[in-house]
């Protein structure tokens, strides 16, 4: 389980595999002294399993299989050396809840589709401006999707401002642009979508008493 707070962007070092499995190793600033294999990490949103851990001067490269329905349904499929990735360790009791409870099992793949600068409303020049994203969601996927709800967006926990049918928006603050791959986002762009676990069940349960 996770919260979609990013704690730490990693570069992938290599992909080795097919379609049917892939070995991926990632650079990170982790300690290596905390993680252990068999730990989950949610890498851009997919909680993949730790299957190796090496030492390195910036912290540790970790190792994660990818299996054929992660490769499938997630833009995994397409990470290459040099990929940056969103990731966060899974929580433990006692943590802090800041973001909202992201089980890293992606629904879908969204894609940008437009990108907009917000101006900050202090007039200070300095103020550094919000962006404004517009993104289409897989049509399977857009009831369990609401105005002020969470989604869970490459790992990130973020707020829906506003719905028109299978596309909706996100806004992200300065600080989240600058300590994520958000600020790297373009349009055309995929990115791993995982709605709210609370709305998918009050979906399921509202389809059971209706039927």
């Amino acid at each position: 389980m996770f919260t979609g707070l990013v704690s730490d962007v990693g570069t992938v070092l290599s992909v080795e595999g097919d379609e049917r499995l892939r070995r991926i190793r990632i650079r990170s600033s982790y300690d290596p002294a905390t993680l252990a294999i068999g730990a989950s990490i949610a890498c851009s949103g997919p909680c993949l399993t730790v299957v190796a851990i090496e030492p390195d001067p910036q912290g540790c490269i970790f190792s994660v299989d990818a299996a054929a329905e992660t490769l499938a349904r997630t833009t995994v499929v397409g990470w290459a050396e040099g990929t940056r990735l969103n990731l966060e360790r899974s929580l433990k009791i006692g943590d802090e809840l800041g973001g909202h409870l992201v089980t890293g099992h992606v629904d879908g793949v969204a894609e940008v589709v437009a990108r907009e600068s917000v101006t900050g409303g202090t007039g200070d020049p300095q103020w550094s401006p919000s962006d404004r994203f517009l993104l289409r969601g897989p049509s399977s996927v857009s009831r369990f999707i609401a105005e002020k709800g969470s989604v869970c967006l490459d790992g990130t926990s973020l707020t829906v401002n506003s719905i028109d049918g299978d596309h909706f928006s996100v806004l992200l603050i300065p600080h989240t642009l600058e300590v994520t791959t958000w600020g790297e986002r373009r349009i055309s762009d995929r990115l791993n979508l995982e709605v709210d676990l609370i709305a998918r069940y009050a979906a399921r349960l509202f389809e059971k008493r209706a039927s």
